[in-house]
């Protein structure tokens, strides 16, 4: 008689063989060799999967593209002009470039546009590509290119190179530098991923421009009252003004912090000096990682879409400010606040991006052939990888990771002689446990 007990136990073995027979498939699969593996063969270097193919790079401003001379771009807006002579203070302003010409372009142009003198204007090449860009051996689709013909002709800015690649401490060390060199005891300097725009909403009599109000600024803080300046801020450091000894005092940008943490190190030092560090507003500056499609929009004043009126006169009670047939110079139009919008989703879309805020810099990819070329994926993790190991620095130098050193009762001279992870409950509770017993031990040789 068939018993219930045989019965499980035929169902277990049934449940039991193919479980090893797929085991044993598993395990024979395991030990073969994969097609194309000589285990006796030298290996042979295996490869990731090829990039994909990198997207048209398309110039940001057709009309400067076209243009011979200065004279044909468009006009500045007569308000927003440089004063007919320089004001008395010097203001060279520097805007370093490493990646990605059409960021770079309209940082540039908006500064122009925002009545900065372009004569004052230094791009300093921080590419590493020696004379490749100069001598015009670059494309656009490199993410190094630098148009040098149109930004000292068209534009009328000046380019320096730095001798190679610097790291942003680096840079900042180069203007200081170069600041020393020309006898300029302050300079100004400026992201390339930024957009400057006078604010044409400023209510008070007489209108200025973002210029006129930065260099307003900067002479008040030349009364001897106002105190020792280090630097001024307009949106963080979208934009600052420098005075060169106090930077020189604390001992310029720490270059074994080459990138992020740097900033913090060399601000929290000023501070600790009793150097002013302030922040003002002289205008708009926006933090963006992408252009405008077509950079005339900075220029551009009247009615969106370029529907100006054929005459149009700005007027205060103190003087008028223009008046002319090509419909361009109404202050404050539509087309001035078509361009807040579109330059305020743009620096939303970067502040909101998942991937990170500075995807930009890694966006071209073109290059292949070219001089000095280097691998965009490559040069990229290179640099996060650089990244990482200057915060490392940082947290060594002052015993740990978040910013605000001063707040966390740290000062001048405690670098490098403090404790890692210092503010930790057990190394603090270890550190005097060893103090304790370190002073036990001295009482006994006494």
């Amino acid at each position: 008689m068939f018993s219930l007990k045989r019965a499980r136990h035929i169902l277990l073995l049934l449940l039991i063989i193919p479980i090893a027979i797929i085991l044993i498939h598993l395990i024979v699969l395991n030990l073969r060799e994969p097609t194309g593996y000589d285990p006796k063969a030298k290996p042979k270097p295996l490869y990731r999967p090829p990039p994909q193919k990198p997207p048209l790079i398309v110039d940001n401003f057709p009309l400067a593209a076209k243009a011979k001379s200065a004279s044909d771009l468009p006009s500045v807006p007569s308000w927003n002009k440089p004063p007919g002579r320089h004001v008395k203070q010097k203001t060279p302003l520097f805007i370093g470039f490493t990646r990605n010409w059409r960021l770079l372009q309209q940082t540039v142009v908006s500064y122009i546009v925002a009545g900065w003198p372009a004569g004052d204007i230094h791009v300093i090449e921080n590419t590493g590509v020696m004379n490749s860009n100069r001598d015009g051996l670059l494309t656009l689709q490199n993410p190094f290119y630098l148009d040098y013909h149109r930004l000292t002709k068209i534009f009328g800015v000046k380019v320096l190179r730095t001798p190679t690649l610097l790291t942003f401490a680096q840079l900042q060390n180069f203007y200081l530098s170069t600041a020393i060199d020309q006898g300029w005891e302050h300079y100004w300097w400026a992201h390339m991923d930024t957009v400057a725009v006078s604010d044409e909403e400023y209510e008070a009599q007489p209108y200025k421009s973002l210029y006129t109000r930065a260099v307003e600024e900067f002479e008040k803080t030349l009364d001897p009252a106002w105190g020792q300046l280090a630097t001024l801020w307009f949106a963080y450091d979208r934009l600052a003004l420098v005075r060169t000894q106090a930077f020189v005092d604390v001992g310029g940008w720490d270059t074994m912090i080459p990138f992020y943490m740097t900033d913090c190190d060399m601000h929290e030092r000023l501070w600790m000096k009793e150097f002013r560090l302030e922040a003002v507003t002289a205008g708009k500056v926006w933090d963006v990682a992408e252009s405008l499609d077509d950079l005339h929009m900075l220029y551009q004043r009247g009615e969106v879409g370029g529907k100006q009126r054929r005459e149009v006169e700005v007027a205060t009670q103190e003087q008028v400010l223009d008046k002319r047939e090509d419909g361009q110079v109404q202050k404050n139009s539509p087309a001035y606040k078509e361009l807040l919008v579109k330059l305020e989703e743009l620096q939303n879309a970067k502040s909101g991006n998942e991937e990170g805020r500075n995807t930009w810099q890694a966006r071209q990819k073109g290059g292949q052939g070219e001089p000095f070329y280097r691998d965009p994926d490559g040069f990229e993790k290179a640099l996060r990888m650089w990244m990482d190991f200057g915060r490392d620095v940082f947290a060594e130098k002052w015993g740990r990771r978040p910013c605000n050193i001063r707040d966390a009762g740290l000062k001048d001279g405690d670098e490098w002689r403090v404790v890692a992870d210092w503010e930790n409950e057990d190394v603090q509770r270890k550190y005097w446990k060893d103090k304790e017993r370190e002073a036990k031990e001295r009482g006994r040789e006494g």
